[in-house]
């Protein structure tokens, strides 16, 4: 389950040549992802050109929770985990503990780690976030906490499609960085991000307002 830093380097500036001819990429924000240290990225997921264009905007390699379908043949599943995924089951995320184990591990290492919240594209509209991704990923930071360690920021990201055509404008936004230390509060945690993940891509925000007791942007 081994990322290769080689090839996912190589394989972002293959997509860096390929995305600046397909689209007029914009990316803003940078400033708020860690200059060390770990941390969650939550991107909104329109399109599967999502995947390369967050690999572009981070700056360092970064490992992709991704749905366990895609590893359902060796071929696709070596070079996939190769690129950092980390397969997981959607649907029953109990069934995932290794994976999450190991982004645990990851995150130890103080690397950054890509989830979509929403689980799936939603293309020009917000879906519902998976909170149960959202509280195990917190179940470890209380684990941190109690041992005197940094929370671990979740930084939203906003991804806005002009219109799906060649050349067309892709908006990248990165938000400022979130914390939540409590592993019970992951859903009012869940719905502060897609909050934030929607005005980040210029979406009309959830239709219920969040319960943010015990969370706070930095």
């Amino acid at each position: 389950m081994r990322r290769s830093d080689s090839l996912y380097s190589l394989m972002r500036s293959i997509g860096y040549f390929i995305l600046r001819i397909v689209y007029r990429l914009n990316i803003e924000g940078r400033e708020n992802l860690p200059a060390e240290g770990p941390a969650i990225i939550l991107p909104k997921h329109q399109f599967w050109s999502d995947v390369p264009i967050v690999g572009l905007a981070l700056l360092k390699p970064a490992s992709y929770i991704a749905k366990q379908e895609l590893f359902a043949y060796p071929v696709i599943r070596h070079f996939i985990t190769f690129l950092g995924g980390v397969p997981i089951d959607r649907l029953k995320p109990v069934k995932s503990l290794d994976s999450f184990r190991y982004v645990e591990h990851l995150l130890q290492k103080g690397d950054f780690i890509v989830l979509y919240p929403e689980g799936t594209y939603y293309p020009y509209c917000l879906g519902r976030g998976k909170h149960r991704f959202i509280q195990r990923l917190l179940a470890f930071q209380e684990k941190k906490s109690r041992q005197g360690q940094k929370p671990v920021p979740f930084v939203p990201m906003g991804i806005q499609y002009a219109e799906r055509k060649f050349r067309t404008a892709v908006n990248v936004k990165i938000g400022k960085p979130l914390f939540a230390g409590a592993e019970g509060e992951a859903l009012a945690f869940t719905s502060l991000i897609m909050e934030q993940i929607a005005k980040l891509s210029g979406l009309p925000p959830p239709k219920e307002k969040p319960t943010t007791h015990g969370v706070k942007a930095e």
